[in-house]
């Protein structure tokens, strides 16, 4: 009985006290988890963020990489922390989306388990092909992957991956038959694609850029509906005659479910705020489409791109490794 009073009193406090106990937070140091290894997109964009809301905030946020499982451990157990503002998750494309249309049995759900704060970030993918495939542009590939079906094969980082499903959607949207070849990771994909030994992928622009600029590999489409700054001449797909096509990865702040409202606006205040600094130039940089949405215009946005990612999972008919 003593236990349910103190319980009960305790909870009163919290709830009776929202607007005051956001005005004193951070009180303590804040883990922002990444459900990947250090030195991936998602792990930088924690870091980044996570040093300048240190400066604005006055208190640490610390990144926690929770890697493994195609990044579902970390993702579980910021759902199953306690909504206090103190434990966040730098969510992205894979872990809130594709990964919950392709586990069927996760401990997590991504509409009802976390409190959207602000989509970060979007980050595109350019279709690349090595320079002995004989298409210019996309159109000119959608005729040749038609005309030998089955014969082009491209790499990704694996199952769930954004090289991976954006290149599904393509084949959904143009019915080439492309094979895909799921790799341990991006880097021994991108050396087979360098090397020749598979035809294409829908990579990541940052790390493609080296290879496109040295004629190592040709760049054909930008998986966005907006082209990238980094190649401004370089066409989406969408333009090249797949109107309907868009695939986009994407970084941004989530918090457990339940997480108080008001500290959910003032970590979107101060992530929008960090997105002014000098952040946006290096963001930009990195080829990284700059957003900081509100929780309501998130919370929508991964509705929608949960949808997309269970359409393509069902066309395909995608399994988990």
């Amino acid at each position: 009985m003593k236990r349910l009073i103190r319980v009960a009193l305790a909870a009163a406090a919290i709830l009776g006290g929202h607007g005051g106990y956001a005005q004193t937070y951070p009180a303590k140091p804040v883990r922002i988890v990444a459900a990947y290894p250090a030195g991936g997109s998602v792990d930088i964009v924690a870091r980044m963020v996570g040093q300048r809301l240190t400066e604005t905030m006055g208190r640490t946020f610390l990144v926690d990489n929770r890697s493994g499982a195609s990044g579902n451990i970390g993702t579980e157990y910021v759902a199953k922390s306690a909504p206090d503002g103190y434990t966040l998750l730098m969510g992205s494309a894979a872990a809130l989306a594709s990964n919950p249309a392709i586990y069927p049995k996760l401990a997590f759900n991504p509409l009802t388990d976390f409190a959207p704060i602000t989509l970060i970030v979007i980050q595109p993918n350019v279709l690349v092909v090595h320079p002995t495939i004989p298409a210019r542009n996309v159109s000119q590939f959608i005729a040749l992957a038609k005309a030998h079906p089955g014969a082009l094969n491209y790499g990704s980082s694996g199952v769930g991956s954004s090289q991976h499903m954006a290149a599904e959607l393509f084949r959904y949207y143009t019915k080439a038959e492309i094979t895909h070849v799921p790799y341990k990771g991006g880097a021994p994909a991108l050396t087979d694609l360098v090397g020749g030994q598979i035809g294409l992928m829908f990579e990541t622009i940052p790390t493609a850029v080296p290879h496109i600029k040295a004629a190592r590999l040709r760049a054909l489409g930008v998986t966005t509906r907006q082209r990238s700054d980094v190649f401004p001449d370089l066409p989406t797909i969408s333009e090249s005659g797949l109107p309907d096509y868009e695939y986009r990865g994407w970084i941004g702040l989530v918090a457990p479910a339940s997480t108080p409202p008001e500290i959910v606006s003032r970590l979107h205040s101060e992530v929008v705020k960090a997105l002014e600094t000098d952040l946006r130039p290096k963001f930009k940089e990195m080829a990284f489409i700059i957003s900081g949405s509100g929780a309501k215009d998130f919370a929508q946005f991964i509705r929608d791109e949960l949808a997309l990612h269970q359409k393509i999972v069902h066309a395909s008919a995608i399994r988990p490794e």
